[in-house]
């Protein structure tokens, strides 16, 4: 009896543990049905930033939407380095080796090289997995047991962006790899709709030493535009992101991009894709898929992932205003203001005051003295603010006395001196016709030289008083003076935008005299090889600036030395306008000149 209660027991002890057994197996068993297994095909390498992004968001986005964790997988085609077929087929083969019997829920292309590859090899690699996948532009025919995203990249809007930072902008010059791809053959497309508003030069598959030669000594009103370059004409392998350091380093000109990776690698900004928005609507349309949606029924969505993007720190290094930057621009790198920055001091400094406030009210006695004290100081203000009126309407009519000055002397070489010499001119011709043949060389001579003296009355007039100023307005006049001051070995170019064709007649008087004085200065003292001009209207008023690549100069050494310069500030001054100057030693000059609307009144409020 007891030997059989004991054989019972046994046999309840070994059904139990193999019922243990076959619930746990059963447990694994639907631990591993539940977990997803994904495998993400990018056709960068390991390093590209997609990847990176990629590889660090998407998994954490599909487990915290299936509430679960997945088996994750990554490949990666690096078909900027390996653009052979032949490579395309030996990758088959290592997926095919590595993966053989493993079924994928899901299989992600990053990108159009990976959605080719994909729609090549996935019958025969993963079979019945479906495909999610990113596009730049829409398959002609959408792949079968698949949906995705399409994010069409506009390389143009760069350029725009660009040309609203560089007023005047007439040359885009375009680095990318020669070698040919999706990315290279969507550049050329696009931008050659843009040749007939911009000068566009592509430069490709250059050794990179020729190529930062040509960087250093770009013309003005130019831009770079960085596409990729993963091998130069030398055949020498780059990261393209390392690449992007060394053109911005030698570049003499802004460079731009189109991918958000490039931001803090030197580029002033650029319409940008925004490679974690791309990851992002990769997840969100994959979580559908693995959440059992039969991804034919998913729509295939267009998306915007360009976004306007400057560095405030490249604005700074190349003088571009932040107030040219479009609204809705995101600016990135920005300082903190003051008021961020010291906030916490200006709080501890008003608590210090308050305290301070409450033990000057027992000074009752000084307040009368400090108000005594104020009224004086307040007195000796106002008088000198009346002194600086004087001076400043003195310094007005004295200058306002130099035009009319001018005009007069002007008036008497044209009127006068001219006349004399043409007379003079005539008398010497008649009277070689009756000199001897001897004498008549000398005669002749003499002609040339009264005609070379009338010439230099003539140019003298004209830079005293020009004439022509008043009758064709501002614009006319400083084309002109561009003509007149232009050089074989010396370029100068103007160019204006939104000026208004009448101006005050003191401001007109201004800015022509500032700019030749400027011209002059940069002629005789820069050992220039080109100078730009240009003259800007909008309703805070003109904006003139003068700039030249000569060998600049110290600002601070060269103050109140020469009359130009004092002769400039005055002018201004006279009309309520500023004025700034940027220059370093072998760096050029940059003359900035600013003058508000409301000058012309302020003038004759003055002068009353």
């Amino acid at each position: 009896m007891q030997a059989s209660s004991t054989r019972a027991a046994a046999i309840r002890c070994l059904l139990t543990a193999l019922a243990l057994h076959a619930f746990a197996a059963v447990a694994v068993a639907a631990a591993d049905e539940a977990q997803k297994q994904v495998l993400v095909l990018y056709s960068t390498r390991r390093d590209a930033q997609i990847a990176i992004v990629g590889d660090r968001e998407l998994p954490v986005l599909l487990e915290r939407g299936l509430g679960n964790d997945i088996d994750y997988y990554s490949e990666f085609i690096d078909s900027a380095r390996f653009p052979q077929s032949d490579y395309q087929r030996a990758f088959r083969d290592f997926l095919n080796l590595k993966y053989k019997g493993r079924n994928f829920d899901l299989l992600v292309a990053m990108d159009d090289v990976s959605l080719a590859f994909a729609e090549a090899y996935r019958k025969e690699l993963f079979a019945g997995a479906p495909l999610v996948f990113f596009a730049s532009r829409s398959p002609d025919v959408r792949p079968a047991n698949a949906t995705g995203i399409i994010g069409e990249l506009d390389l143009r809007r760069t350029i725009d962006l660009a040309a609203d930072l560089q007023p005047g902008l007439r040359h885009v010059f375009v680095v990318q790899s020669a070698e040919r791809s999706v990315l290279r053959t969507l550049t050329r497309a696009q931008l050659k709709e843009l040749e007939s508003r911009y000068e566009v030069k592509y430069f490709e598959g250059l050794p990179t030493a020729d190529l930062e030669a040509r960087l250093a000594s770009l013309p003005a009103n130019s831009m770079v535009y960085y596409i990729s370059v993963d091998r130069d004409g030398s055949r020498q392998n780059f990261h393209p992101l390392e690449y992007l350091d060394r053109v911005t380093a030698v570049s003499n000109v802004p460079v731009y991009c189109w991918v958000d990776s490039a931001v803090g690698h030197g580029i002033v900004g650029g319409s940008l894709k925004d490679q974690l928005a791309q990851t992002h609507a990769m997840g969100e349309v994959s979580l559908r898929v693995l959440r059992g949606e039969p991804p034919d029924t998913v729509p295939v969505a267009a998306v915007d992932l360009n976004v306007n993007q400057v560095d405030w720190r490249q604005l700074r290094r190349w003088g571009i205003s932040e107030s040219r930057v479009p609204k809705g621009t995101v600016v990135r790198f920005r300082e903190p203001s003051a008021w961020d920055r010291y906030k916490g001091y200006v709080f501890a400094t008003l608590a210090v005051l308050l305290a301070q406030t409450l033990l000057i009210a027992g000074l009752l006695v000084q307040r009368a003295r400090r108000r005594q004290a104020e009224e004086q100081v307040r007195g000796g203000q106002a008088e000198l603010q009346k002194s600086y009126a004087r001076i400043r309407d003195l310094g007005a009519r004295l200058l306002d006395a130099q035009e009319g000055e001018r005009a007069r002397i002007a008036r008497e070489l044209h009127d006068d001196v001219s006349q004399q010499l043409a007379v003079l001119e005539i008398d010497l011709e008649l009277l070689g016709r009756v000199v001897p043949m001897a004498e008549e060389e000398l005669a002749n001579e003499a002609v040339h030289r009264v005609r070379g003296v009338a010439k230099s009355v003539h140019d003298l007039s004209h830079r005293l008083h020009p004439a022509k100023l008043r009758l064709i307005g501002l614009v006319a006049a400083l084309n002109g003076l561009q003509r007149e001051l232009a050089q074989p070995d010396l370029g100068i170019t103007f160019t204006h935008d939104s000026v208004p064709s009448v101006l005050p007649s003191e401001i007109t008087v201004c800015v022509f005299r500032v700019v030749q004085e400027a011209l002059q200065n940069a002629i005789k003292y820069s050992r220039a090889r080109h100078i730009s001009v240009d003259l800007t209207g909008s309703p805070e008023g003109l904006r003139l600036t003068v700039a030249d690549d000569g060998i600049g100069f110290d600002v601070e050494k060269a103050w109140g030395k020469g009359l130009g310069l004092i002769s400039i500030g005055e002018r201004l001054e006279a009309i309520g306008g500023s004025f700034h100057i940027r220059s370093t030693p072998g760096a050029g000059t940059r003359f900035e000149v600013t003058i508000p609307p409301l000058a012309a009144e302020a003038v004759e409020t003055v002068a009353v």
